[in-house]
C-alpha cells in the first residue's frame, strides 16, 4: 500500500513536471498578434494569417512574417532638377505626405507579407519601395494642370493623386488614407535648362509673366505716386484756401473793429462837443444872469435915487424948514444905494464862484475823458501804425512791381516812337532835310554869333574915327539885308567885330557848308533868311487862286 502511494506520488510528480514543461514549451512557442502587429505563419499546416489571436510557432516547422498594422507617413519631396513639370511647362517644387496602412483583412495582410515582407516594420524601406509609384502619380497629375491651377486647386490635385495611387498600392495590401500637399512653389530659375524644350518654353512664359508683372507693378507704383502727388496738391490748395479765408476773416474783423473804434471816437467827440456846448451855454447863461442882476441892481439904485429925488423935490419948498429931515433923507438914500451896490457885488461874486466851480468840474471831466480817449487812441494808433507799416510794405512792393511794369511799357513806347520818328526821317525829301537844317541853324544863330564875337570881350572900348553918313547911305554903299541898302553905324560896328575873330576860319568853313556867309551880320542874316523867304513866297503863290 505504501509502495503504491509512492508510485502514485511519483507518477503525479512526473505528470505535474510534464505539464509544467509542456506549459513552458507552449508559452515559449505560442505567439500572439496585437492591434499594431499581425503576422502570417507559414510551413507545417500551411499559411495562416493571425490578426487578433495567436498560434504556436514551432521551430523548424513554422515561419512567421510580422505585418505592421499602424498608419505610416511616407514623405515625397521633388525639387530642383527633380521638380515636377506642369501643363504650362513650368517646374514646381512639391512636398507631399502619403499616409498608408495595411488593410485589416486576411487577404491584404497575406499580400503585404508576400510582396512587402518585413518592410512594413521599416517605413524608410517601405518608402524606397513604393516611392516610385507616388512620384509617378504626382507627375501624371501635374502634367494635366497648370502651375496656377495647382496652387488654386490643391484639393483637386490631391484627390487626383490619391485616386491614381490607390489602385497601385492595393496590390501590395496597402490602402491610402490621405495625401497632404505640404509644399508647393515654383522652382528657382537657375534649375531651368535652356537647352531643354520644356524648360525653354517654361523660361519664356516665366520671363514674360515676370516682366508683365513688373510692368504692372511699376504702373501701379507710378499711378500711386501720381495719385499721392495729386492728393498732396489738393491738400495744399485746400490749406491755401483755408489760410486765405482765415486772413480775409481776420482783415474783416480788424476792419469792423476799426469802424467800431471810429464810431466810438465820433461818439466821444460828439459828446465832448455837446459837453462843450452845454458848458458854453452855462457860461452864457451865467453871464446873462450876472448882467440881468446888474441891470436890476442899477434899476433899484435908479429907483431909489428917483424916489429920493422925488422926496427931495416934494420937500424942497420946505427945505428951509426941514433941512435936518432932508439931510437925514439923503443919508438914508446914500445908505440904501450902498446896500444895493453891496448886494450886487455879492451876487456877482457868488455867481463867479459857482461858474468857476462848474468850469473846474467840466475841466476835470474833460481831463478824465481825454485820458481814457488818449489811452484808447494810443492803443489803436499802435495797432494802426503796425497795420499801416505792413500795408505800406505791401503797397511799396506792389508799387515797385507796377513801376517796373510801367517803366517797361514806357521804354517800349519810347522805343517804338523813336523807331517811327527814324522811319519818318528816312522818308523826308532832301528839301525838307535842308529846311530842317536851316531852321535849326536859325535857332542856333544867336549862339553862333556870340561864339564868333567872343574875342570882342577883350575890347575895352571902340572909337569911331570916320563917319560918312548917319543914315546908312555912305559912300561905301554896303548892301543891306536881301540886297537893300542899309547898314548904319551899328551894322558897321558888328561887321568890324565879326571880322575880328579868332575862330574865323573854322566858323566860316562851317557856315559855308550850310550856305551862310559869316563875314558880316548881313551875310549871316541874309543867308539864313533867304530860303525861308523863298519858302514863304512859294506858299503865298500856292495860296493865290488860279487865273
Amino acid at each position: 500500500m505504501y509502495d503504491q502511494l509512492i508510485s502514485i506520488l511519483i507518477l503525479a510528480g512526473i505528470i505535474i513536471v510534464a505539464i509544467f514543461v509542456i506549459g513552458m514549451i507552449i508559452a515559449r512557442l505560442y505567439r500572439r498578434a496585437s492591434k499594431e502587429v499581425s503576422f502570417v505563419r507559414t510551413g507545417f499546416g500551411g499559411q495562416r494569417v493571425i490578426m487578433n489571436g495567436g498560434a504556436l510557432v514551432l521551430p523548424v516547422l513554422h515561419e512567421t512574417i510580422p505585418v505592421n498594422m499602424n498608419t505610416l507617413r511616407l514623405e515625397v519631396v521633388r525639387t530642383a532638377e527633380q521638380a515636377l513639370i506642369t501643363k504650362d511647362r513650368m517646374r514646381v517644387d512639391v512636398q507631399a505626405e502619403f499616409y498608408v496602412r495595411v488593410q485589416p483583412t486576411a487577404e491584404a495582410i497575406a499580400d503585404a507579407a508576400q510582396t512587402l515582407g518585413r518592410r512594413t516594420m521599416e517605413p524608410q524601406a517601405l518608402k524606397e519601395l513604393v516611392e516610385g509609384k507616388f512620384v509617378d502619380a504626382l507627375r501624371a497629375v501635374a502634367a494635366e494642370m497648370a502651375m496656377e491651377e495647382l496652387h488654386e486647386q490643391r484639393v483637386s490635385f490631391v484627390q487626383k493623386v490619391q485616386a491614381a495611387v490607390s489602385e497601385d498600392i492595393l496590390k501590395n495590401g496597402l490602402e491610402l488614407e490621405s495625401v497632404s500637399l505640404t509644399g508647393l512653389d515654383q522652382t528657382n530659375r537657375e534649375f531651368f535648362n535652356p537647352n531643354n524644350v520644356f524648360d525653354a518654353e517654361g523660361l519664356t512664359k516665366m520671363t514674360q509673366a515676370i516682366e508683365e508683372r513688373r510692368k504692372s507693378r511699376n504702373e501701379i507704383e507710378q499711378n500711386t505716386q501720381v495719385a499721392i502727388a495729386r492728393k498732396n496738391l489738393e491738400a495744399q490748395q485746400e490749406q491755401f484756401t483755408i489760410t486765405r479765408d482765415s486772413e480775409y476773416a481776420r482783415l474783416n474783423n480788424e476792419r469792423e473793429i476799426a469802424i467800431r473804434i471810429d464810431q466810438q471816437n465820433a461818439e466821444i467827440e460828439s459828446l465832448r462837443a455837446q459837453r462843450a456846448t452845454e458848458a458854453e451855454a452855462a457860461r452864457t447863461l451865467s453871464r446873462q444872469q450876472v448882467k440881468e442882476a446888474a441891470i436890476k441892481a442899477d434899476q433899484a439904485i435908479a429907483l431909489s435915487e428917483q424916489t429920493s429925488a422925488t422926496a427931495i423935490a416934494a420937500k424942497s419948498e420946505e427945505q428951509s424948514k426941514a433941512e435936518a429931515k432932508a439931510d437925514a433923507a439923503r443919508a438914508l438914500a446914500a445908505k440904501a444905494a450902498e446896500e444895493v451896490e453891496t448886494a450886487r457885488l455879492t451876487e456877482i461874486a457868488e455867481r463867479t464862484k459857482r461858474i468857476q466851480l462848474i468850469e473846474a468840474e467840466q475841466e476835470a471831466q474833460k481831463a478824465s475823458i481825454n485820458i481814457v480817449v488818449s489811452s484808447d487812441a494810443e492803443k489803436q494808433a499802435a495797432k494802426n501804425r503796425a497795420e499801416a507799416a505792413r500795408t505800406l510794405a505791401q503797397g511799396e512792393a506792389e508799387a515797385a512791381k507796377l513801376k517796373a511794369a510801367a517803366t517797361e511799357v514806357t521804354y517800349a513806347v519810347e522805343a517804338e516812337g523813336k523807331q517811327k520818328l527814324n522811319e519818318a526821317a528816312n522818308h523826308l525829301s532832301p528839301e525838307q532835310i535842308a529846311m530842317n537844317i536851316r531852321m535849326a541853324l536859325i535857332q542856333a544863330l544867336p549862339q553862333i554869333i556870340a561864339e564868333s564875337v567872343k574875342p570882342m570881350e577883350n575890347i575895352e572900348g571902340i572909337k569911331i574915327l570916320h563917319v560918312d553918313g548917319l543914315a546908312g547911305g555912305g559912300g561905301n554903299g554896303g548892301g543891306g539885308i536881301n540886297g537893300h541898302a542899309g547898314g548904319g553905324i551899328a551894322d558897321q560896328a558888328v561887321d568890324a567885330a565879326l571880322r575880328y575873330r579868332s575862330q574865323a576860319p573854322l566858323i566860316d568853313a562851317l557856315l559855308a557848308e550850310l550856305g551862310l556867309k559869316g563875314g558880316s551880320l548881313n551875310g549871316l542874316v541874309s543867308s539864313a533868311v533867304a530860303p525861308a523867304l523863298e519858302i514863304d513866297d512859294e506858299a503865298d503863290e500856292a495860296s493865290l487862286p488860279a487865273a
